[in-house]
């Protein structure tokens, strides 16, 4: 029930609307999975439903992001990997707090701590530099998304865990405390940014 509490928080899916409609299904295993996206061969319950009047298209994205450190280097990023900035801040914000100079214990560095690897998949070449780190982090996100069918939940999980432990889980956020508590921050921060009710029922 732990995959199931920690998603109801919020699972967004990403098209040409943000919607927040929320679906669960239990795999072959007994595992519940939660996605905003159908996968085939699986029958789905909803169990949150966002009112229409609570949709927030990408092109409205609401004036707090203007406020955002950074927010000129996100909105580019944003636009060229064709992500809203409100998902690109959250990550920033648990990432590393908008510290640019932020190094992590395993070796994740800059603004969305992206690890050696990465950065070098995604080529930077300076990981401390503002504008490279968030287009690189940005270009990753985005390779996520495409990877999980625009499941942002699963996205953001595989960002924090690595996209093998989604994966191998068969489409479920990692049993992980740090990804447990991960997944939801951003979310909550995601929803924030759109001016979206965190707490506000659905």
């Amino acid at each position: 029930m732990k995959t199931l509490t920690t998603g109801l928080l919020g699972c967004l899916l990403l098209t040409s609307v943000v919607q927040a409609d929320v679906f669960v299904s239990v795999d072959a295993k007994g595992s519940y999975v939660l996605s905003n996206v159908h996968r085939p061969g699986r029958t789905y319950e909803r169990v949150i439903h966002e009112p229409e009047k609570a949709l927030v298209s990408l092109d409205q994205q609401p004036q707090m992001i203007a406020r955002q450190p950074y927010a000129e280097l996100v909105s580019a990023a944003a636009t060229a990997n064709e992500l809203p900035a409100a998902l690109l801040h959250a990550v920033i914000r648990e990432e590393s707090r908008y510290n640019s100079d932020a190094t992590s214990p395993k070796g994740a560095g800059g603004l969305m701590q992206l690890m050696p690897e990465t950065a070098r998949e995604m080529g930077v070449k300076n990981v401390y530099d503002p504008k490279a780190n968030i287009q690189g982090g940005a270009k990753y996100l985005k390779r996520l998304m495409t990877l999980f069918d625009n499941d942002i939940a699963l996205a953001v999980a595989a960002y924090n865990a690595g996209p093998q432990a989604v994966l191998s889980r068969g489409g479920v956020i990692p049993p992980f405390a740090e990804t447990q508590r991960y997944v939801p921050s951003v979310l909550r921060q995601y929803r924030r940014l759109q001016g979206l009710a965190v707490d506000a029922p659905l």
